[in-house]
């Protein structure tokens, strides 16, 4: 099997402040395969894309590409061999359009100038070809986050790409895009490119690989046909142990409506009316631009109503900015935790009290005894797995970094949780913790407003479902109703 093999990784260490965070990984990669990566947040996946990208240098161990060892990668060197990495963490400047973002450092057309016209025109034509609803000369900055990963891949498919790593690819994309990138995934696979794939999503998985490799704690642990695996036994590869029941089970009932829309219009949505129960689950689903965080901005005062009625407990409220959502007990976790919803350089306990400081607070002088006190309670309710809460939020899992959000709100005691992408890029350990801290909220009356475009997430953690279209109501769903036909018959406006 060899001579099929394009990239091997050998005896790969990386050791960081006395943690390993690559521990003597070998693994193989054929030549027009798509290889899975699997593995738990800080499994080592990272650190291994970044030594195949150039960004660190292993401390042992060799890179053998096409038949030539390398002792380490740089930038340069491996994006020339034809290695490129799609990062889950964008790598683009928001100022400027879609097509000068694409073609970022390659030279368009003849002479030095930059010719705006020709490389607008190229950036299209690779958009179009990725049945991308992208125009070429808009700002990045006014891209969705499901758009700029396609800007993403875009730029990926401008060069001669032979080894294509990505990390995350479908984490913010709906079912629909993610048919259109599995594609451009066959398209690449068939011109005996070899696609690294990245994913917390195991049934994709089992979709598009052809091999699967698992990494756990820093260490290699297996590689296998994905055709040889089932479910059940990648997980317990990934975690080293059995985790059942992905989606629990809540066994009671939902109490009163305590969050209710009437016919509210705005931010690009209209007439939308629903209402949430106590212990409830309300999933909200729809196609990326249906509207559905639009929907749910206005609910937290993020962006301004038009029209309609909010209503909190049977009573009507307006909240204008978050600081009066959060007065009400309306918290929202966002879609981009790092950027929205989270301060990375600051500690733990910064970033959960930073909600209630006039709750631990005597005029303008902060109790630290009393929050620390608070955030401590906080950080084993919701399971944070750190050594101590001074750690800065951004050397913390992405699991790990979502339950830090989630405390925030648990710490501003909300009775109205809004969950943006819950478990966007987390792994499925993670996943399944924070499934349960979901439930256990429901548990104590908390209504829960979840937005996914995960179609499993969406269907097994719902009690009932909302569907948008193009910014209106398509449909509410009771559990009896539950399907994926359904909900995507709905979503598209069929």
């Amino acid at each position: 099997m060899e001579e099929q093999n394009i990239l091997e990784l050998k005896h790969i260490s990386k050791q960081y402040t006395g943690v390993k965070a690559l521990d003597d990984v070998s693994i193989s990669f054929r030549r027009g395969e798509v290889h899975a990566l699997m593995g738990e947040n800080g499994a080592g996946k990272s650190t291994l894309i970044k030594t195949l990208s150039g960004a660190i240098r292993p401390d042992e161990g060799e890179i053998v590409f096409e038949g030539v060892s390398h002792a380490h990668m740089d930038p340069h060197q491996s994006m020339e061999l034809g290695i490129h990495v799609i990062y889950q963490e964008f790598n683009m400047m928001p100022e400027l359009s879609v097509a000068e973002n694409i073609f970022m450092g390659q030279r368009i057309g003849s002479g030095k100038l930059f010719n705006k016209a020709i490389t607008e025109e190229r950036a299209q034509k690779i958009l179009d070809s990725m049945h991308a609803k992208i125009n070429a000369k808009e700002t990045v900055k006014n891209l969705s986050v499901a758009n700029m990963q396609l800007v993403e891949i875009a730029k990926a498919l401008t060069r001669d790409v032979k080894v294509l790593v990505m990390d995350e690819p479908t984490a913010p994309l709906t079912d629909a895009e993610v048919e259109t990138l599995f594609e451009i995934v066959d398209m690449l696979k068939k011109k005996g490119v070899t696609i690294i794939y990245i994913s917390h999503r195991i049934a994709e998985v089992f979709q598009i690989s052809d091999r699967v490799s698992v990494l756990r704690d820093g260490k290699f642990i297996k590689t296998v046909p994905t055709s040889q695996v089932d479910r059940d036994e990648l997980i317990r590869l990934m975690v080293g142990r059995e985790v059942s029941d992905t989606y629990p089970k809540r066994d009671f009932t939902p109490g009163d409506v305590v969050l209710e829309l009437q016919d509210v219009s705005g931010n690009g949505v209209e007439h939308i009316s629903f209402a949430v129960r106590s212990g409830e689950i309300l999933g909200l689903s729809g196609l990326v631009g249906a509207g559905r965080t639009e929907t749910m901005r206005m609910v937290f005062g993020a962006d301004p109503m038009d029209s309609g009625i909010i209503l909190l407990n049977g009573q009507s409220i307006h909240p204008t900015h978050p600081s009066d959502a959060v007065k009400l007990g309306i918290g929202l976790i966002p879609e981009d935790r790092k950027q929205q919803g989270l301060l990375l350089n600051l500690p733990i306990f910064t970033n959960i009290s930073m909600a209630t400081m006039g709750d631990i607070s005597h005029f303008t002088v902060l109790n630290s005894r009393k929050e620390k006190e608070k955030v401590n309670h906080l950080v084993d309710t919701v399971t944070v797995k750190t050594p101590s809460i001074a750690q800065l939020v951004r050397n913390l899992s992405g699991g790990n970094q979502q339950k830090v959000v989630l405390a925030k709100w648990l710490a501003a005691n909300c009775k109205v949780l809004i969950f943006d992408e819950p478990t966007r890029g987390i792994d499925v350990g993670a996943r399944h913790e924070i499934y349960k801290l979901m439930n256990e909220l429901c548990r104590q009356g908390i209504a829960i407003v979840m937005i996914s475009s995960d179609m499993e997430e969406i269907l097994g953690m719902s009690d009932r479902i909302l569907v948008l279209c193009e910014g209106r109501q398509a449909g509410i769903l009771e559990r009896e109703e539950f399907s994926q036909e359904t909900i995507l018959s709905l979503a598209s406006g069929q």
